[in-house]
């Protein structure tokens, strides 16, 4: 998974979160919301880093080897080339900084879980996961620039599930994403989730209305 940009689901594809989300939620009281985002951050600083690397890097460069550039001599005029060579290198580096690989290599692993953490709250609130009647929405998102698999699950439930708990649906995701099988990884993390949530909060007898939509939403 090199970038941000994974090819969107079949239809089939969603048929088959769907039908994942709709059997872990038969045991259950809680909503299931899969989310497949892009990315979470446009990490400007991570750009305008990369620029000033590659300013810095050409800038050290030209003055090591001035003799072989500058073979007369310094002289005002070139100041104007050197100046031009560095803003041309921090251009690029700018622009080599948009690249996703570029992106998780200079920017710190906990700016981009903080990128994450935001962009899954805006989801919870935008996405009505916060209104159900018992307060027991689950959003389980994935983050393809970051690499990151982010579980929020509303108020209720956090007296009722562990941290750890959640860290072993987590590990179940990222698995599949390793294996570059996306869509098996988070079925398989619908599925154990639905196995918590019977525990923590089981279906009651009679009516299990289905408040929130079984559809994965996408981002990409």
């Amino acid at each position: 998974m090199a970038t941000g940009k994974w090819p969107a689901l079949t239809s089939q594809e969603r048929a088959r979160i769907e039908a994942a989300v709709q059997a872990a939620e038969q045991q259950t009281s809680a909503e299931i919301v899969p989310m497949i985002v892009a990315r979470s951050g446009l990490y400007r600083e991570t750009q305008h880093r990369a620029g000033l690397i590659l300013a810095v890097l050409v800038l050290t460069t030209l003055l090591t080897i001035e003799t072989a550039w500058l073979p007369w001599g310094w002289h005002a005029a070139n100041a104007v080339w050197l100046l031009a060579a560095t803003t041309l290198a921090y251009g690029i580096g700018v622009w080599v900084g948009t690249l996703p690989v570029i992106i998780r290599l200079l920017t710190p692993r906990e700016r981009m879980h903080q990128k994450v953490q935001l962009r899954a709250e805006l989801a919870f609130t935008q996405h009505g996961i916060a209104h159900t009647t018992e307060q027991t929405g689950l959003l389980v998102m994935i983050s393809l620039l970051e690499h990151q698999v982010y579980l929020l699950a509303d108020k209720s439930l956090v007296d009722r599930v562990s941290g750890a708990q959640w860290q072993t649906v987590v590990a179940m995701i990222v698995e599949g994403l390793k294996a570059r099988d996306l869509v098996g990884g988070l079925c398989r993390g619908i599925e154990a989730s639905g196995v918590i949530l019977a525990r923590a909060c089981p279906a009651g007898k009679g009516d299990n209305p289905n408040e929130l939509s079984n559809e994965v939403m996408q981002d990409l």
